[in-house]
């Protein structure tokens, strides 16, 4: 089971400073961040660089937020149309912002990163929803995400962890 911080330097390194390592959920929420600027101003991979440049976020936590924010962008296509074939009564572009986004990032790490188990995927993106998003949301991406693990036949293995 893989640790879910991501480090820029040892753990040695960062406690003799006294500050805490970077962890994943913080680079979650840098990429969400991210997502929800690209998405709302027009999906403009400058906006990306500009974030960065305004918001550096943690030591060794950008790492992380820019495997999420890339692998989405790369296949956000294909993430639509999933949560297009899972949202009934919904189209993507019909959704909130940040909805859709949490969306995206949970089903990348589902589909194309295979060291986070799916408990650990679901879990992050209910809070996501619940800092960023009302309770509304929660449910609504709790139910939808729900479906997909279920019934997708490419979650089968991630699913498999979830009955152990």
């Amino acid at each position: 089971m893989s640790s879910d911080t991501t480090s820029g330097s040892s753990p040695d390194d960062s406690s003799q400073r006294g500050e805490a390592l970077p962890t994943r959920h913080a680079s979650r929420e840098l990429s969400l961040q991210i997502l929800f600027q690209w998405d709302f101003h027009g999906q403009s991979n400058a906006r990306i660089e500009e974030y960065w440049s305004h918001q550096p976020g943690p030591v060794g936590g950008r790492g992380f937020a820019e495997v999420l924010v890339s692998g989405v962008l790369e296949h956000v296509s294909e993430l639509d149309a999933l949560i297009g074939s899972y949202a009934k009564g919904w189209t993507i572009n019909r959704m909130p912002v940040v909805d859709r986004n949490i969306l995206r990032q949970s089903l990348f790490e589902l589909l194309f990163v295979p060291d986070i188990p799916a408990k650990v995927s679901l879990n992050e993106a209910l809070q996501l929803a619940k800092t960023f998003a009302d309770e509304d949301t929660k449910r609504f991406i709790n139910g939808l995400l729900d479906q997909i693990v279920k019934k997708e036949a490419r979650l089968a293995v991630k699913r498999q962890e979830l009955t152990v």
